[in-house]
């Protein structure tokens, strides 16, 4: 019982620490006014981005033309919430990839791999039932500041 308690002593410390030194990434455009999320979490060195679909800076419009111009955009705001946060493209650690429809991976990962070009990030790319604002792609990621 005793290894128990203590691992959990353990486990809690860093979230502990890292509710102590949240910082919300404010970014004027990156999240559609009224929507209950921030463009990202930065915590210690960490940054945590919320997803972004392909929607233009400012606007609640996706990109036109399909999954390569959504995923391009969504890619586009992410390097600008990175940015914003301290970090960049180079630094990401993970991205997961939400597609409405499976069928699209092959042109999602054309665009994903110039965002790419050399050691790229883990990722995971899942299909689901639907998206925000009926994105076709929304993309997550995980990265570091320093």
């Amino acid at each position: 019982m005793r290894t128990a308690a203590v691992l959990f002593v353990l486990a809690a410390a860093p979230m502990a620490l890292a509710a102590q030194d949240r910082q919300v990434v404010q970014l004027p455009g990156a999240v559609p006014s009224g929507l209950p999320f921030s463009p990202a979490i930065r915590t210690g060195n960490i940054l945590y981005l919320s997803g972004q679909v392909g929607i233009v800076p400012g606007t609640r419009q996706l990109a036109a033309g399909g999954v390569g111009p959504e995923t391009r955009q969504a890619l586009e705001n992410i390097r600008r919430v990175l940015e914003a946060g301290g970090s960049s493209m180079q630094r990401v650690l993970k991205c997961t990839v939400f597609l409405a429809d499976i069928a699209d991976y092959a042109a999602m990962n054309e665009v994903y791999a110039s965002f790419f070009p050399s050691d790229p990030p883990a990722r995971s790319t899942v299909a689901v039932g639907g998206l925000a604002f009926g994105a076709k792609t929304e993309i997550e990621c995980l990265a570091t500041t320093g």
